[in-house]
């Protein structure tokens, strides 16, 4: 059957259009290889891209992403709010359909070390293909940051995977990476202007401060639309759904006389996370995945059939929920990196 890989490629500049438009444009017009949507920030000078893919192809295409980076990103002159080491930060992988995690990490194996054989950049690996258990954790990987690494890059604790010990001048390193799931990303906005509330009220979400272990979280303002907003990562949706999540929040808001306004999920999830929350809130009794008519059209477009071990009832694959850790998460959380507009992912931060 045929097989297909999510990536949610990072690149460091998410503030001159003509950059950010020729690195996604090596996305594109590929057969096989579909790109959802990238989302630049200039405040973190970073760019997130949700692509998806059959393996080869995919390969190709995010070898090519990368060379183009590499190619137009300086790290000697790129400043932003968010932690990174390269002009490509991180390509992380996850199955999609038809395809195991352990054949994730082989194609993310072999992207890390094609780039070092094209490109001459250092390559650090991550979640599931990390080298050791530290590796699995972004923040330990990115301690430093590009400026910091480049000083103890040479340390055997701190040397690249692939490569030298030693970052590339300009381009400094990759972070390759698989897991089982990415994170969902949502923003709970809150009817008011005061982000000292919503900070609080992040602090008591959040898994390293006494929260939801699989949640990392912060309070932001929304300034566009003059509201402030618990802003939060959720690495296991199964376990930690929404509705707890957001039902925590709101009584918490309540405390300050504060509603919530609105909710926004940025990026993609999957459709069991919404799924709990309707069931949750319409008290939903003997709801079968099978009555929602659009899972069928997998079976159309790949009528194998649905009781394979690797699938779900709807044919795509399982997913198993990302072991929690005290650091931040990974599509981003020392600064929440996407939690407002799109992530990464390979390993909990």
């Amino acid at each position: 059957m045929a097989q297909y890989i999510h990536s949610v490629p990072n690149f460091s500049d998410g503030r001159r259009p003509e950059v950010i438009d020729a690195i996604v444009g090596q996305l594109s017009d590929r057969t096989g290889v579909t790109v959802i949507g990238y989302y630049p920030d200039p405040d973190f000078n970073r760019t997130v891209v949700e692509v998806i893919g059959q393996p080869e192809p995919l390969k190709e295409a995010l070898l090519d992403m990368a060379g183009k980076s590499y190619e137009l990103i300086d790290m000697s002159q790129q400043h932003g709010q968010h932690p990174r080491i390269g002009a490509q930060d991180t390509i992380p992988l996850f199955p999609l359909l038809g395809i195991t995690l352990e054949e994730c990490v082989e194609v993310a194996d072999q992207i890390g070390k094609q780039i070092f054989e094209r490109y001459r950049v250092p390559v650090y690996f991550s979640g599931a293909n990390a080298r050791c258990e530290e590796r699995k954790n972004l923040d330990f990987i990115r301690a430093g940051e590009y400026e910091g690494l480049k000083q103890t890059a040479h340390l055997p604790e701190r040397a690249p995977d692939v490569g030298p010990a030693a970052l590339h001048p300009t381009a400094g390193a990759t972070i390759v990476s698989a897991a089982t799931s990415g994170l969902v990303a949502v923003n709970v906005m809150l009817g008011s202007t005061d982000v000292s509330i919503a900070k609080r009220i992040a602090k008591v979400v959040r898994g390293p401060s006494g929260g939801f272990a699989s949640i990392r979280a912060v309070g932001l303002s929304l300034t566009e639309r003059g509201v402030v907003a618990v802003s939060m990562n959720m690495f296991d949706t199964v376990n930690t759904p929404i509705y707890r999540a957001f039902n925590l929040i709101e009584s918490e808001a309540a405390r300050y006389g504060v509603p919530v306004v609105g909710t926004q999920v940025i990026g993609t999830l999957p459709q069991e996370a919404l799924i709990s929350c309707a069931e949750y809130y319409l008290r939903l009794e003997g709801f079968d995945r099978t009555q929602i008519i659009e899972n069928h059209l997998i079976d159309l477009l790949d009528p194998t059939p649905s009781d394979e071990s690797d699938k779900g009832s709807s044919g795509l694959a399982k997913t198993e929920p990302l072991p929690s850790t005290s650091g931040p998460a990974s599509r981003d959380e020392g600064a929440l990196a996407g939690t407002v507009r799109g992530g990464e992912g390979g390993g909990v931060e």
